[in-house]
């Protein structure tokens, strides 16, 4: 198609031969993934919008594209404002959007496969009180009308051994037996792809910048399971691994699967697994238990063996960022460098360690008005030099077989103004404040959210994202269930308790729009924490991250004394981890960029 004008058209016309008013377009997958393999970039593909977070519905005579605050910018950059309406949630939802403007009597499409049954019976309650209805596809009309759709991908699966894992399938899949077993279930249905993934011990390469492999897989009350993969995928070294425990069907296969549990207890989570398989779990007979995926805790509380793996990832990853933001410090007031620029030759530190197998997400590479996008991603159409007078922001991640890292830093191109110090400082604060929280089991992120936000509200100030997300073990640079949100924010809602071994990101933000952007990010693991003299159990924090924070962009006299001991310290210890992969100038730079903040 010669333009996404042309696509919205295209589309129109199949909805017509589909006898469908109107269709809605999630940003997901089969799996209910963040990040979804080329194969199923539909709404990038109708709408040119590139963010990780959102959904479009189009009408006869109307589209619109829904968003929240993370894209309020970027949207608008990416999205021809002529032929979509942009919609703010969760201020406004799909399914009430849906209820004010499908045409009485209309079908409104939607493909099973791609929205969960609790997103399934909101929209058809509110299509259903403006006397439309909503129609289940058996093809998604997206991919009639895509005629390069990108095949999925062949990549064959990896073994993640044991030695990496800290605990063996095996071992993993008994535990899954026995929370069976608790509930009288006799399966559970696994469909989050970093679920599979961590069970059997295996990865993939199936999805830009997440180790995973499409797959689905269903564990009996016996520790046995049925992977169902592309049988092409396989080869003799995993299909080893894997044992005589695990059964290898078609993907394919997996739908018809689903028909054969007449009589059994069948769990499926319903965040995660789709309308699609509660609906032929049902048909086929099963007693559908909607519960959530037992991998989802048991893989976010990491071992001993996956937290050294993230320490050692971090040394490594912290060090090649250092030598990046030596580069840009250097390079960019000379002129001619860009954010696409700084992207490969943050690539090239990275690669340079040999053991890098992915960026865990798009580098985030912003400088001046495009760093208060808080996702804003560079393309050559956007792509702008860094210049004097601009805060350059870049948050990038890696994937390495010990660990997952996610970092951001702020730089000044030249002489910052005091109000960008101001902004840093008061970031900063509320970072180390969030780093510093101690609290007893049973605390929410949300209930530590606030921490991080004070300094800025105190000033009247505040930042429209979450704090922070958890991370996997090469696996999900964005991982469940814990997180750290007000719950009117992207990320926000109901939160998991914060259990000692999560690895979480301290990242609070702050964006003036039309000028800059600021966040500061670091990874940290929950712990247990021993208070002397105290008498009830408490958690806390541990940085994993080493980086330097910008010296230039502190104002000193606004952090209080335990503030700058906590800068100093952590600048100690960056200075400790980071010193022995450097040398000479670099070095130099190192220790001048470490020395104590009186």
């Amino acid at each position: 198609m010669s333009s996404y004008a042309d696509r919205l058209s295209a589309l129109r016309e199949q909805l017509k031969r589909d006898r469908l008013d109107g269709f809605v377009v999630p940003l997901t997958d089969e799996h209910m993934s963040e990040y979804v393999g080329a194969y199923a970039q539909r709404l990038a593909w109708l709408t040119g919008f590139q963010g990780s977070a959102g959904s479009a519905v189009v009408l006869p005579e109307q589209a619109a594209i829904f968003t929240d605050g993370r894209y309020t910018l970027q949207v608008r950059q990416q999205v021809d404002g002529d032929h979509w309406q942009f919609v703010s949630v969760p201020a406004t939802s799909v399914a009430g959007w849906l209820g004010e403007h499908a045409a009485k009597g209309g079908r409104i499409g939607y493909d099973p496969w791609l929205h969960t049954s609790a997103w399934v019976a909101e929209a058809k309650k509110a299509l259903a009180a403006r006397g439309a209805e909503l129609v289940a596809v058996d093809t998604n009309p997206i991919d009639a009308v895509w005629p390069d759709r990108p095949a999925p991908s062949d990549a064959r699966l990896v073994v993640q051994n044991d030695a990496q894992a800290g605990a063996s399938s095996a071992a993993k899949r008994a535990e899954i037996a026995d929370w069976l077993a608790e509930r009288k279930a006799d399966a559970v249905v696994l469909t989050a792809l970093d679920s599979i993934a961590w069970t059997l011990n295996v990865r993939g390469q199936d999805v830009a910048h997440t180790p995973v492999a499409l797959a689905y897989a269903i564990v009996d009350a016996d520790g046995t399971a049925d992977l169902f993969v592309a049988s092409d995928k396989i080869d003799e070294t995993v299909r080893q691994h894997l044992g005589n425990a695990i059964r290898v069907q078609d993907r394919a296969a997996f739908p018809a699967a689903l028909g054969s549990y007449a009589g059994k207890r069948i769990a499926a989570d319903p965040e995660r697994a789709v309308a699609a398989i509660f609906d032929r779990l049902e048909l086929g007979g099963a007693k559908v238990l909607a519960l959530r995926d037992p991998v989802v805790l048991a893989k976010a509380m990491k071992n001993p063996v996956e937290i050294a793996g993230h320490r050692a990832a971090s040394a490594r990853d912290g060090a090649a960022l250092a030598r990046f933001l030596r580069w840009v410090e250097a390079e960019a007031p000379k002129g001619g460098q860009t954010e696409l620029s700084c992207v490969a030759k943050l690539q090239e530190f990275r690669e340079a360690t040999g053991v890098l197998k992915d960026t865990s997400f798009d580098t985030i590479s912003a400088t001046g008005e495009h760093g208060a996008s808080p996702h804003y991603h560079s393309t050559p159409e956007s792509n702008v030099p860094l210049e004097p007078g601009q805060l350059y922001l870049v948050d990038s991640g890696g994937q390495y077989a010990d660990g997952t890292t996610d970092v951001t830093r702020v730089l000044p191109i030249g002489q910052p103004t005091d109000e960008m110090r101001d902004r840093f400082t008061r970031v900063l604060k509320g970072h180390i404040g969030l780093a510093t929280a101690i609290f007893p089991p049973g605390t929410n992120g949300g209930q530590l959210d606030g921490f991080a936000r004070r300094p800025l509200w105190e000033a009247g100030l505040d930042y429209a994202h979450g704090t922070g997300h958890g991370v996997g073990a090469y696996l999900s640079v964005h991982e469940g269930p814990q997180r750290i949100a007000q719950p009117n924010y992207p990320g926000g809602g109901p939160s998991e308790p914060l259990r000692a071994g999560m690895i979480i990101s301290n990242e609070p933000g702050y964006y003036k729009a039309g000028e800059y952007g600021i966040r500061i990010e670091n990874l940290i693991l929950v712990e247990e924490r021993e208070i002397a003299g105290g008498d009830a159990p408490m958690l806390g924090f541990e940085t994993l991250t080493f980086c330097p924070i910008e010296r230039s962009l502190i104002v000193p006299e606004m952090l209080t004394s335990a503030e700058r001991g906590w800068l100093n310290a952590y600048h100690a210890k960056v200075l400790e981890i980071l010193g022995p992969q450097m040398s000479g100038d670099e070095l130099e730079w190192l220790e001048e960029k470490c020395a104590p903040i009186g």
